[in-house]
């Protein structure tokens, strides 16, 4: 547990950059007053009032569209932000992002909301809203749900069900093969060629433009002060939000912290160096499964290296499927594997024990069932993704820097999967297919700031790296910086004593409540018999 309390010193607010939509005047048009959470005589409450600001526009309407049953919709006041999709041309094309929001549990809610940006890129906010409910987010507040743009309940949704199609029919392929690696590119480059004919500007679809969204909503909807929640990328967002649009937030949370100025292949390296070494060492710290599973970190990387040069073919059922599927296992396979699998830390070292005694099937049947699952087709907006990868990331570092990292991370691996970032596969072929304008160098500036911000890890984070928190937060002046042991990435999602930590900070953003984390202990790992 690492746990830094906030500074308290007064410093003055820097980098206050001008509110893009303030470039056309504070106009406030249809707000004869403010709703009800910033103002006692406003005329409803927050998300049914309409209102705009320079180009933006919120109306009140219908509830978006979710792939599945969403808790907490029902009772949510919902409609639409209408924004210009290049702010550059305000007069031109606009998209419109779906917003809800979820009304506080308690009857007399704190005045200043909650805003959740979700992660990815590409995950729809509207979508997570059960992750928020079930860690009673909103006890004291609203909450407030918008779609980042292309993402699922936005229009248009930026989606590319061809490229989910093939990462689930490659399960069959050697994941590190260039013949592979080609296939993905052209299922990159389908997608970019049916949306551009569908009229997207790409090159829109960015984390700039998204952070001025939500810069719009508020806004839009008359809110005079709330706070901000990401998770994963969207502590990307959030920071860099935090940076150009600080007017009008009284604290941030982040959690699976990503700064964007180190956003890309190299960190998600370390990410899986630090985060695999947190489940190792809790298995070498108790005797039963250091005794069951000796030196389970050289057994790991052992198999990386002997499953690339001699991958392993096996059929598996998955759930709802009613053939087996043929699903091959090479050495990238098992890195890209035990970056998810931290989340089920529990079975780690019986699954990797298994494997090494020739019994691939329970890591095929986890890899098979991720890239099957319903969650992973049709969902995730591919548009947004290599929009914020391709101008954000692949522009400020290259493929040697990647591999340099792999070498770094791990460097008993061989080339071929040192080359492949977890989670990244291909990324910068893929970005030249996508083939958007760099974004300015200004999107990897540090956030300086002395907005109160609680930035939470998890030990066992293999996607964003426990260490990204405490550097994230050198340069914010009043951070409360924790990691939360034996938890995986997004601790909010898995962990009540996480929940409860956030819960206290937007009570009381210079002084969370912490002593839950003192109590925690790691998982009982599973012991084959």
């Amino acid at each position: 547990m690492t746990v830094r309390p906030p500074h308290h010193r007064r410093a003055a607010r820097r980098l206050r950059t001008a509110l893009a939509g303030a470039t056309t005047g504070a106009l406030l048009v249809g707000l004869a007053a403010l709703p009800a959470h910033a103002r006692g005589d406003a005329p409803g409450p927050l998300g049914t009032v309409a209102g705009a600001w320079g180009h933006a526009r919120f109306e009140p309407g219908p509830c978006p569209r979710t792939a599945d049953p969403t808790p907490g919709l029902d009772d949510a006041r919902c409609g639409t932000l209408t924004v210009p999709e290049d702010r550059s041309r305000p007069t031109g094309q606009t998209i419109a992002l779906a917003v809800a929001v979820v009304p506080a549990e308690a009857h007399r809610p704190a005045p200043d909301p909650i805003v959740w940006l979700a992660g990815g890129p590409g995950d729809d906010a509207n979508s997570e809203i059960g992750m928020a409910l079930a860690g009673g987010l909103n006890r004291d507040r609203d909450l407030i749900f918008m779609s980042q743009r292309g993402t699922y309940s936005a229009d248009p949704a930026l989606t590319c069900p061809n490229i989910d199609a093939f990462n689930a029919r490659a399960l069959n392929l050697v994941w590190g093969a260039p013949s592979t690696g080609v296939l993905h590119v052209e299922a990159t480059r389908a997608c970019r060629d049916r949306l551009t004919g569908l009229g997207a500007d790409l090159g829109a679809y960015n984390s700039t433009e998204s952070a001025a969204d939500y810069a719009d909503l508020r806004r839009a909807l008359g809110i005079r002060e709330w706070n901000v929640f990401g998770i994963s990328y969207g502590t990307d967002l959030a920071l860099l939000y935090q940076r150009l649009h600080p007017e009008g937030l009284r604290s941030v949370g982040i959690d699976g912290v990503l700064p964007p100025s180190l956003a890309g292949g190299a960190v998600t390296w370390k990410a899986a160096r630090e985060g695999f070494d947190g489940i190792f060492a809790a298995c070498a710290a108790q005797p039963a499964c250091d005794s069951r599973y000796p030196d389970l970190k050289g057994t790991f990387e052992r198999l990386v290296v002997e499953l690339e040069a001699h991958p392993v073919t096996t059929e598996v059922t998955v759930p709802d499927r009613p053939d087996p599927v043929e699903v091959v296992l090479d050495g990238g396979v098992l890195v890209n594997w035990l970056t998810f699998a931290s989340h089920l830390a529990a079975g780690v070292p019986r699954s990797l024990d298994e494997l090494a005694h020739g019994d691939p099937r329970r890591i095929a049947e986890q890899w098979a069932g991720g890239k099957l699952a319903p969650q992973a087709m049709g969902r995730l907006s591919h548009g947004l993704a290599y929009g914020v990868f391709c101008s954000e990331w692949t522009p400020f570092e290259t493929e040697a820097d990647v591999l340099r990292a792999g070498r770094e991370a791990f460097p008993s691996f061989p080339e071929s999967v040192q080359a492949q970032a977890p989670g990244l596969a291909w990324l910068h072929d893929d970005c030249r297919a996508w083939d958007v304008p760099a974004a300015p160098d200004s999107v990897r500036d540090l956030t300086v700031s002395d907005i109160p911000t609680l930035v939470l890890s998890g030990g066992f984070d293999a996607q964003t790296a426990p260490s990204s928190g405490p550097y994230a937060a050198r340069t914010l002046s009043r951070s409360t910086v924790v990691t939360v042991p034996y938890v995986a990435h997004v601790v909010f999602a898995d962990s009540p004593c996480a929940q409860s930590v956030t819960r206290s900070f937007f009570d009381t953003p210079t002084a969370p409540d912490l002593a839950c984390l003192a109590c925690l202990e790691p998982p009982a790992f599973e012991i084959a018999p």
